[in-house]
């Protein structure tokens, strides 16, 4: 494992996983504590969650759970392609309510860490796609918040605007302006 991009400071990284071939297939640690903390990246992840995304254009997020529950993610895609965005909510940050994105693939094996203090969210861009993240906290439904994916203050590229398909949830987001950072 090793470190090939960062965001915001290196407060988030994107981690690319060692690949092994042989004549059966190819075998991966996608996962490897003391690696990761040789990297900086001490969270003790506590869930794992999948998400299946049956068609293009499925955007999930902006998500993040306030504190005492909020979570760091560690984010891979197992199959299919996203196009990942994390967007800083650290009120004191020189990046507040700026965002990054970066694309993940099933055969790229990279890895995406987002720590808390970032709401995260990501469109899908190949069909039957299934994303894999670990969390460093429990869900908790009355701690998570939504931003609108699609505030006209964040101005997001989500890549291309036809097709969206997005949750009741999503789309009643939390306008940015509206926003109360906790962290």
């Amino acid at each position: 494992m090793k470190i090939i991009k960062s965001f915001f400071n290196s407060n988030i990284k994107i981690i690319q996983v060692k690949k092994y071939d042989d004549n059966r297939g190819f075998f991966i640690e996608n996962y490897n504590y003391k690696k990761l903390k040789n990297l900086g990246i001490y969270d003790n992840f506590v869930q794992d969650n999948f998400s299946f995304s049956k068609n293009n254009g499925i955007i999930r997020g902006l998500h993040f759970q306030k504190p005492k529950k909020d979570q760091s993610k560690l984010i891979s895609v197992i199959r299919g392609s996203i196009l990942d965005i994390f967007v800083d909510i650290r009120k004191k940050s020189k990046t507040y309510g700026k965002y990054q994105s970066y694309k993940l693939n099933e055969s790229d094996f990279k890895l995406i860490y987002i720590p808390s203090g970032f709401a995260h969210g990501f469109r899908v861009i190949k069909k039957n796609t299934l994303v894999m993240y670990k969390t460093s906290n429990f869900y908790s439904p009355i701690h998570e918040q939504t931003i609108k994916y699609d505030d006209k203050k964040l101005n997001i590229n989500w890549g291309s605007n036809k097709n969206i398909i997005t949750s009741k949830k999503d789309k009643n987001g939390i306008f940015f302006d509206r926003f109360k950072s906790p962290f």
